[in-house]
């Protein structure tokens, strides 16, 4: 079964001012389409076609550059989405909040440094925040549609929080002031959605 767009689960301008209709519109209706379609004819008529992408890129051979770059920016996206809200924001509560404490000491350091990782990811690329076999948390840059799901990419483990850092993600809005992109992010954080993809991964 070929893979779909997944739906936003919120209106295309829910997450205004922090970001706008337009780029949502582009982002999932132009990008997020197009690595869907891209995925699927890449796959069509090999052995991964029918897998999830869960198993797609953890079973990747990165030297396929379509599956790779298609497969991560179809993945990619579908956490995105997923894990910001317009009634987003704030901190994160119960076990996730004790394990970003055990692993970055606070959450100000978190927010520091998974900041810093998306700040300074040279060109394209995103910022994860991971969850390990042991259930300990880490953050990693990957550049353009990697994620640390495939072989020897990033920190390992189970992306849980991804932030795009692509010019398309913010452009509109923000032109070259990522920073601020990357400030006005934590305000749309869906913590809810992010600890319950910690407790089904660690």
């Amino acid at each position: 079964m070929a893979f779909e767009l997944p739906q936003l689960p919120y209106a295309k301008d829910a997450l205004a001012p922090h970001i706008d209709e337009r780029t949502m519109e582009i982002h999932h209706g132009k990008h997020h389409q197009g690595y869907t379609t891209k995925l699927n004819a890449a796959i069509e008529g090999t052995d991964m076609e029918g897998k999830t992408i869960e198993n797609i890129l953890m079973n990747l051979d990165t030297n396929n550059k379509a599956v790779r770059n298609n497969g991560g920016g179809f993945y990619n996206h579908s956490l995105f989405w997923s894990v910001m809200s317009p009634n987003g924001g704030g901190e994160p509560k119960g076990a996730l909040a004790e394990a970003i404490n055990k692993s970055f000491n606070s959450f100000a350091d978190f927010k520091e440094k998974f900041s810093n990782a998306a700040k300074t990811q040279f060109g394209s690329g995103w910022a994860f925040l991971c969850v390990q076999k042991d259930g300990s948390l880490e953050v990693c840059g990957c550049p353009n549609q990697d994620n640390p799901l495939m072989p020897s990419v990033g920190c390992g483990g189970t992306p849980i929080l991804g932030i795009d850092v692509w010019e398309h993600a913010y452009y509109l809005n923000y032109q070259n002031k990522r920073p601020d992109y990357v400030e006005a992010f934590f305000n749309v954080i869906n913590w809810e959605e992010v600890g319950s993809r910690f407790m089904k991964n660690k």
